[in-house]
Protein backbone atom coordinates (compact mmCIF):
# COMPACT_ATOMS: atom_id res chain seq x y z
CA UNK A 1 0.00 0.00 0.00
CA UNK A 2 0.89 3.38 -0.73
CA UNK A 3 0.19 6.64 -0.16
CA UNK A 4 -1.41 8.73 -2.20
CA UNK A 5 -2.83 12.35 -2.61
CA UNK A 6 -4.11 13.58 0.73
CA UNK A 7 -2.37 10.46 2.56
CA UNK A 8 -5.08 8.76 1.52
CA UNK A 9 -4.34 4.82 1.32
CA UNK A 10 -4.17 3.80 -2.77
CA UNK A 11 -4.09 -0.27 -3.02
CA UNK A 12 -0.72 -1.34 -5.27
CA UNK A 13 -2.23 -3.68 -7.96
CA UNK A 14 -0.88 -7.42 -7.30
CA UNK A 15 -1.84 -8.64 -10.57
CA UNK A 16 0.86 -9.68 -13.38
CA UNK A 17 3.23 -6.54 -14.53
CA UNK A 18 3.48 -5.49 -17.72
CA UNK A 19 5.83 -7.83 -19.79
CA UNK A 20 5.67 -9.81 -23.34
CA UNK A 21 2.37 -12.24 -23.50
CA UNK A 22 2.88 -15.89 -22.50
CA UNK A 23 0.49 -18.47 -24.79
CA UNK A 24 -0.72 -21.68 -22.62
CA UNK A 25 -3.41 -23.97 -23.55
CA UNK A 26 -5.04 -24.00 -20.23
CA UNK A 27 -5.49 -21.15 -17.72
CA UNK A 28 -7.29 -21.33 -14.33
CA UNK A 29 -8.27 -17.66 -13.28
CA UNK A 30 -6.93 -17.24 -10.12
CA UNK A 31 -8.52 -16.50 -6.99
CA UNK A 32 -12.04 -18.16 -8.09
CA UNK A 33 -11.34 -15.59 -10.27
CA UNK A 34 -12.19 -12.09 -7.84
CA UNK A 35 -10.56 -8.98 -9.05
CA UNK A 36 -8.38 -8.56 -6.67
CA UNK A 37 -5.61 -10.61 -8.50
CA UNK A 38 -6.46 -10.68 -11.97
CA UNK A 39 -7.64 -7.64 -14.39
CA UNK A 40 -7.11 -6.41 -18.14
CA UNK A 41 -2.88 -7.05 -17.74
CA UNK A 42 -3.66 -10.62 -17.22
CA UNK A 43 -5.52 -11.16 -20.08
CA UNK A 44 -2.83 -9.41 -22.42
CA UNK A 45 -0.10 -11.52 -20.83
CA UNK A 46 -1.33 -14.64 -20.09
CA UNK A 47 -3.33 -16.09 -23.50
CA UNK A 48 -4.90 -19.32 -23.46
CA UNK A 49 -6.89 -21.74 -25.56
CA UNK A 50 -9.36 -22.05 -22.61
CA UNK A 51 -9.86 -20.37 -19.17
CA UNK A 52 -11.91 -21.47 -16.31
CA UNK A 53 -13.70 -19.89 -14.59
CA UNK A 54 -14.00 -20.74 -11.02
CA UNK A 55 -16.34 -19.41 -8.36
CA UNK A 56 -20.21 -19.41 -6.64
CA UNK A 57 -20.41 -16.99 -4.02
CA UNK A 58 -22.21 -13.73 -4.99
CA UNK A 59 -21.00 -11.73 -2.15
CA UNK A 60 -17.07 -12.40 -2.46
CA UNK A 61 -17.88 -11.53 -6.34
CA UNK A 62 -17.06 -14.89 -7.65
CA UNK A 63 -16.50 -14.88 -10.31
CA UNK A 64 -16.29 -10.94 -10.88
CA UNK A 65 -17.99 -9.29 -13.81
CA UNK A 66 -14.78 -6.94 -13.77
CA UNK A 67 -12.85 -10.15 -14.00
CA UNK A 68 -14.90 -11.22 -17.58
CA UNK A 69 -14.89 -7.65 -18.56
CA UNK A 70 -11.24 -7.56 -18.25
CA UNK A 71 -10.89 -10.94 -20.62
CA UNK A 72 -13.03 -9.02 -22.90
CA UNK A 73 -10.76 -5.57 -23.21
CA UNK A 74 -7.25 -8.23 -23.09
CA UNK A 75 -8.42 -10.41 -25.77
CA UNK A 76 -9.19 -6.89 -28.17
CA UNK A 77 -5.59 -6.51 -27.84
CA UNK A 78 -4.06 -9.16 -28.79
CA UNK A 79 -2.35 -9.35 -32.55
CA UNK A 80 -4.39 -12.32 -33.53
CA UNK A 81 -8.41 -13.43 -33.01
CA UNK A 82 -7.54 -17.34 -32.13
CA UNK A 83 -10.53 -18.71 -30.68
CA UNK A 84 -10.75 -19.07 -26.40
CA UNK A 85 -13.12 -21.23 -24.92
CA UNK A 86 -14.15 -20.02 -21.24
CA UNK A 87 -15.45 -23.12 -18.70
CA UNK A 88 -17.28 -21.84 -15.79
CA UNK A 89 -16.98 -24.75 -12.65
CA UNK A 90 -20.60 -23.03 -11.35
CA UNK A 91 -23.48 -21.95 -13.20
CA UNK A 92 -23.60 -18.44 -11.43
CA UNK A 93 -25.75 -15.45 -11.94
CA UNK A 94 -23.34 -13.12 -12.94
CA UNK A 95 -21.57 -15.70 -15.76
CA UNK A 96 -25.08 -16.05 -17.33
CA UNK A 97 -25.63 -11.96 -17.05
CA UNK A 98 -22.37 -11.12 -18.80
CA UNK A 99 -22.43 -14.01 -20.93
CA UNK A 100 -26.21 -12.24 -22.03
CA UNK A 101 -24.98 -8.79 -21.73
CA UNK A 102 -21.57 -9.10 -24.22
CA UNK A 103 -23.05 -12.11 -25.95
CA UNK A 104 -21.98 -9.93 -29.69
CA UNK A 105 -18.58 -8.75 -28.82
CA UNK A 106 -17.81 -12.31 -27.55
CA UNK A 107 -18.66 -13.47 -31.16
CA UNK A 108 -16.67 -10.53 -32.39
CA UNK A 109 -13.50 -11.61 -30.46
CA UNK A 110 -13.83 -15.75 -31.44
CA UNK A 111 -14.31 -16.48 -27.35
CA UNK A 112 -17.01 -19.29 -26.65
CA UNK A 113 -18.30 -19.99 -23.21
CA UNK A 114 -18.76 -23.82 -22.90
CA UNK A 115 -21.82 -24.96 -21.49
CA UNK A 116 -21.74 -28.52 -19.70
CA UNK A 117 -24.38 -31.20 -19.97
CA UNK A 118 -22.30 -34.29 -18.74
CA UNK A 119 -22.26 -35.18 -15.12
CA UNK A 120 -19.76 -37.49 -13.47
CA UNK A 121 -21.35 -39.59 -10.71
CA UNK A 122 -18.79 -40.73 -7.73
CA UNK A 123 -19.25 -42.27 -5.01
CA UNK A 124 -22.37 -40.68 -3.26
CA UNK A 125 -21.86 -37.08 -5.05
CA UNK A 126 -22.80 -36.46 -9.13
CA UNK A 127 -21.63 -32.88 -10.61
CA UNK A 128 -21.43 -31.38 -14.04
CA UNK A 129 -18.28 -31.72 -15.82
CA UNK A 130 -16.46 -30.65 -18.86
CA UNK A 131 -14.64 -32.53 -21.59
CA UNK A 132 -11.73 -31.27 -23.38
CA UNK A 133 -8.72 -32.05 -25.17
CA UNK A 134 -5.61 -30.53 -26.33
Amino acid sequence: ISEGPGNTKVAKSTAVPPGPPVYLDLVYIPNHSNSKNVDVEFFKRVRSSYYVVSGNDSVAEEPSRAVLDSLLEGKAQWESNMQVTLIPTHDSEVMREWYQDTHEKQQDLNIMVLASSSTVVMQDESFPACKIEL
